[in-house]
């Protein structure tokens, strides 16, 4: 296993990064489109401007509001969860996937605190079939999930960390 050799705190700040990114990018469609918009830009993509009061995939979205704190509350236990992992030495990509996962949601949450919707804007669609729309904490999340799942699988469970 590759431990990381420098500060866990960088980890932190990508964390720090991808949230602010998030927002950022959330902030410019705001700005830039209004409520509903939608813009093409190619074949299979578009910008548009939605806000989703639920989870994945609008699950919860007709909740009537109590999924709004429900969401929080788990977004906040999580992001904790995952500061706590980050803070302690693990594997380089281990630690990549943490704070990605970390950063998304944290970018996520900000805006269910703010407005009580989460703002998606990417829509990939073929042959008239939509993704559902979503945004770059989502991105980031689903990177870190990919990466962790990837850690997990590639070693072998005969390969042990040896103890000091």
């Amino acid at each position: 296993m590759n431990f990381m050799p420098i500060s866990n705190w960088r980890w932190h700040g990508l964390a720090l990064s991808a949230a602010l990114l998030d927002q950022a990018s959330k902030s410019l469609i705001d700005g830039m489109l209004t409520l509903g918009e939608q813009v093409p830009v190619s074949s299979f993509f578009n910008l548009v401007y939605v806000l989703n009061p639920g989870a994945a995939f609008s699950f919860l979205a007709d909740a009537g509001g109590w999924q709004r704190y429900f969401f929080i509350v788990l977004a906040l236990f999580v992001s904790g969860w995952l500061a706590f992992l980050v803070k302690t030495p693990r594997p380089r990509y281990e630690a990549l996937g943490l704070s990605l996962i970390l950063g998304g949601a944290v970018g996520n949450v900000m805006d269910r605190m703010i407005t009580g919707k989460v703002v998606d804007f990417l829509d990939f669609h073929w042959n008239g079939m939509h993704w559902p729309a979503f945004n770059f904490g989502d991105v980031f999340i689903s990177i870190g999930v990919a990466l962790l799942l990837w850690t997990t699988f590639r070693e072998s469970p005969l390969q042990t960390e040896p103890k000091h």
